[in-house]
C-alpha cells in the first residue's frame, strides 16, 4: 500500500461511517444520543492509550489528560469567551499536550510498572490539586453552559443531535489520524519496540523520543475526549481525573485489543449500554452484572473485541510471530551468508 492510498484509505472510511451514523442518530431517541456521545468520548480517550500501548507501555494515569480537556472546556468560557464547542475540543486538547509534553522526556526513561504508576501519581496529584481549589468548585466541581456549534446555537430539542454529530465527526478525523498512523513507518516501529527494544535502537532510532510523542499523542486524544465529556455531561469534577477514571480507560483499551480503531468505539458502546441497563434493570447488584459481562468477554475474546473481524497479517502469511519455532541452524537468508552457512 502506498503512503497515500494509507492516508486517504482510512479517510474515505471515515466519512462513510460518519455520514451513515449522522443519518441513523435522525431515528434514535435523545437518551441513546446522550449514551452514544459519551461513549465517543470515553473511546477517544481509550483510541489515545492505544498508541502507547502498542509501543509497550500502559498508562494508568489517563485521568490526567481527561480532566485536564474537560477543565480547560469548561474554564474556557467564563475566562477566555469562548462559547463555541469546536475551540473547546481544540483548547481541551492542546491543554493536555501541552502538559504532557512536559513529563513526557522523564517518562519515557521508565517502562512497565513504574511507567504506569508515576503516571497514576500524577493524575492523583492533579485530582488532589482540584478538591482543594475552592475557586474551581473544589470536589463538587461546576457546571458549564451549553456552548454553541459552529457559531450555531442548538436548540433545546437539537441539542442532542447536534452534539452527536460533533461527536462522530471529531471520531472520525481522529480514527483517520490513529488508522494512518498505525500503518506507517512509525507506527509500526511501536510495534518493533514492543518486541525488541533494543533492536530498534540497534537501527539507529531513537526509543524514548518516540514513547515520548506517543504519550503526547494520547494526552491530546485524552484532552479532546475530556472536553467532550465536558460539553456532553455540562459539568466538571475531579473526579474525572481520579483513578477508578484512569482504570476504566485502561480496561476499555484492554477490551477493544489493539488490532482495530473501530473495535475501541465498539467496545465503548457496548460497556455503556451494559452499564446502563444493568444500572436499570439491577439497581442493587448492577456492579455484579458488570463484572461477568466484562469477565466473559476477557475469557472468550482474550485478544480484545477487534480480534472478531480482524485476524491480523499474521494469520493470512502462515504461523502467528509468538508461535514456537524449531531449533536448528540457519540455513537461508542474510545470517546464514554472513554466518558463513
Amino acid at each position: 500500500m502506498s503512503t497515500r492510498s494509507a492516508v486517504l484509505r482510512p479517510l474515505g472510511v471515515a466519512a462513510l461511517v460518519v455520514a451513515a451514523l449522522a443519518a441513523a442518530g435522525l431515528a434514535l431517541p435523545s437518551w441513546l444520543l446522550f449514551l452514544a456521545t459519551m461513549a465517543i468520548a470515553h473511546a477517544v480517550v481509550a483510541l489515545g492509550l492505544v498508541f502507547m500501548m502498542r509501543g509497550g507501555l500502559v498508562s494508568f494515569g489517563q485521568g490526567l489528560p481527561f480532566c485536564l480537556g474537560a477543565y480547560a472546556a469548561g474554564l474556557a468560557g467564563p475566562w477566555l469567551g469562548l462559547a463555541d464547542a469546536v475551540w473547546l475540543l481544540i483548547l481541551g486538547g492542546i491543554t493536555a499536550g501541552v502538559v504532557a509534553a512536559v513529563f513526557g522526556p522523564l517518562l519515557a526513561r521508565y517502562r512497565g510498572i513504574f511507567f504506569a504508576m508515576l503516571t497514576l501519581a500524577l493524575s492523583m496529584v492533579l485530582y488532589g490539586l482540584l478538591v482543594k481549589a475552592t475557586a474551581l468548585g473544589g470536589s463538587d466541581g461546576l457546571n458549564i453552559a451549553r456552548p454553541a456549534i459552529l457559531g450555531v446555537e442548538p436548540t433545546a430539542e437539537t441539542a442532542d443531535y447536534a452534539l452527536f454529530l460533533l461527536a462522530i465527526v471529531t471520531a472520525g478525523i481522529l480514527s483517520a489520524i490513529a488508522a494512518a498512523h498505525f500503518n506507517s513507518v512509525r507506527g509500526l516501529m511501536s510495534l518493533a519496540v514492543k518486541e525488541n527494544e533494543l533492536r530498534v535502537e540497534y537501527m539507529g532510532a531513537s526509543v524514548r523520543s518516540m514513547m515520548a510523542v506517543n504519550f503526547v499523542v494520547a494526552a491530546v486524544y485524552g484532552g479532546i475526549g475530556g472536553a467532550l465529556a465536558a460539553i456532553a455531561l455540562g459539568h466538571i469534577e475531579p473526579t474525572f481525573a481520579y483513578w477508578t477514571t484512569s482504570g476504566e480507560i485502561v480496561f476499555l483499551a484492554i477490551l477493544s485489543g489493539q488490532v482495530s480503531v473501530v473495535a475501541v468505539f465498539v467496545a465503548s458502546l457496548i460497556l455503556e449500554l451494559v452499564r446502563s441497563f444493568a444500572n436499570l434493570y439491577f439497581p442493587e447488584t448492577w456492579q455484579l452484572a458488570l463484572g461477568a459481562f466484562l469477565l466473559a468477554v476477557i475469557l472468550f475474546l482474550p485478544k480484545g473485541i477487534g480480534s472478531i473481524w480482524h485476524r491480523g497479517p499474521a494469520s493470512r502469511r502462515g504461523p502467528a510471530a509468538d508461535e514456537p519455532v524449531a531449533d536448528g541452524p540457519v540455513t537461508d537468508g542474510p545470517l546464514a551468508k554472513e554466518s558463513g552457512r
